[in-house]
């Protein structure tokens, strides 16, 4: 891609979710929404792949949408209250339409079917824009109106999405469908505290794209498209792959790394607004995203495939992890011993 138009097309990105995140006004929101979705198309079909521009085609089905949603939504509450301002929201069936269009920008279940197959299709640059930077206007709508939204759909969407996220990832063999299954997951955990600790959503968000970053920017050096590319990945780049295997390890959520912290104070917050069977039941959820994560862990690792590859062995390169890897797997599997610093914050 000519490296004009592609400046052209990030700086749209950047400005979309700048002017989404930063309005009050449901119009400018909903223009920001729309010149993000204009900005990504190019980036998804630039391989001129059939496989590329199906996932674009799906892209722009589902998001144009969702963005119809989110204006008749805005439209219909403005009709009968005459406000135009997001915090605002009081007709009960915008809400309850906002909640779909929003559900469809981030892929949460049931509407989750375009987002693993948009991410197989697109390249794993574009995969992780439309992992982390796409998800943060819908995020930040959802966190303006979370107080006008019912709480019980809210929940419901958030089990069935850590549900379906950690199912669907235990068969898969793609690694940008695994880590779709995995963002669908993750977003269960950070819409079910929503409503009673936003900033516990924030932090849940923060810390899920420096993490998601991290594996994309790993596996984006090593070109590792599937397991069976991983399993002998390791003649590469050794160093490359044990970082990333802590950094898997750490969106699993397990001590001591980063990744414990958020799912901790999720259920810390949860048992303090007495909503202890929805804790217990997204907890022992994520049990099944572990499981993938773990297979994806020992994959990465591995020194000898189990079985014959029809891969050749790649040669030992020179090839560490840059600034940015290093600075990211840094932040994503060593946060831990700050949470005392935190949870005074929430």
């Amino acid at each position: 891609m000519n490296p004009h138009a592609k400046l052209i097309l990030i700086t749209s990105l950047i400005l979309g979710t700048t002017i989404t995140i930063s309005s009050n006004h449901w119009m400018l929101a909903w223009t920001g929404l729309e010149i993000n979705t204009m900005a990504i198309i190019p980036l998804i079909c630039k391989p001129h792949h059939p496989r590329a521009i199906e996932a674009t085609i799906k892209y722009f089905l589902t998001q144009s949408t969702a963005s119809a949603l989110i204006l008749f939504s805005s439209m219909t509450n403005a009709w009968s209250s005459g406000q135009w301002d997001i915090t605002q929201l009081s007709h009960p069936t915008s809400s309850l339409l906002l909640t779909m269009a929003i559900s469809i920008k981030l892929g949460l279940v049931p509407f989750h079917f375009w987002f693993p197959e948009v991410l197989q299709g697109s390249s794993l640059t574009t995969a992780l824009l439309l992992s982390t930077l796409m998800k943060l206007p819908p995020i930040t709508l959802l966190l303006l109106t979370s107080q006008s939204l019912n709480p019980t759909s809210l929940t419901l969407l958030a089990i069935f999405s850590t549900l379906v996220g950690g199912w669907m990832g235990l068969n898969q063999t793609q690694t940008r469908k695994i880590l779709a299954f995995s963002s669908i997951s993750h977003l269960g955990w950070m819409i079910i505290i929503i409503l009673y600790n936003p900033k516990l959503t924030i932090l849940a968000f923060t810390l899920y794209v420096t993490m998601t970053t991290t594996v994309f920017l790993s596996l984006n050096q090593t070109k590792i498209l599937k397991l069976s590319t991983m399993l002998i990945s390791w003649t590469k780049a050794p160093m490359l792959n044990t970082t990333l295997m802590l950094t898997l390890l750490s969106l699993a959520g397990l001590p001591p790394l980063t990744g414990f912290m958020p799912k901790w104070l999720i259920l810390q917050e949860l048992a303090k607004q007495e909503m202890i069977p929805a804790a217990t039941i997204i907890s022992l959820l994520s049990l099944l995203g572990l499981f993938f994560y773990l297979r994806l862990a020992y994959h990465s690792t591995i020194t000898l495939p189990p079985n014959s590859s029809n891969h050749m062995k790649l040669w030992l390169i020179n090839k560490a992890p840059n600034t940015s890897t290093a600075i990211l797997t840094t932040l994503s599997t060593s946060l831990l011993p700050l949470s005392p610093l935190m949870i005074p914050m929430f």
